[in-house]
């Protein structure tokens, strides 16, 4: 199964962001799960949020990377869902 993962990052929290990249790329490298993935942007064109789609078994999973991402442990979002997503085109 698809697992879309949307965040929204807190506001003036781009630093945040920054300081974890490394840390958040490098997770989805190590775990396998992520199918494609990258940043929301705003309108001065700075990274804002996060869309990752993971592919895998069970949410559980899902919830599991989600609460392990790097971004998530140093409080950068506001808001995280997680929604079953079926690829149709692409």
């Amino acid at each position: 199964m698809r697992v879309a993962l949307i965040c929204i990052d807190k506001p003036g929290h781009l630093h945040v962001r920054q300081e974890n990249r490394a840390a958040h790329l490098a997770h989805i490298e190590a775990s396998g799960l992520v199918e494609m993935a990258g940043p929301f942007l705003n309108a001065a064109g700075e990274m804002c949020g996060s869309l990752v789609v993971l592919s895998v078994d069970r949410m559980e999973q899902a919830q599991d990377w989600a609460a392990n991402d790097p971004y998530a442990k140093a409080g950068l979002f506001q808001s995280v869902d997680l929604r079953e997503w079926k690829k149709v085109i692409g």
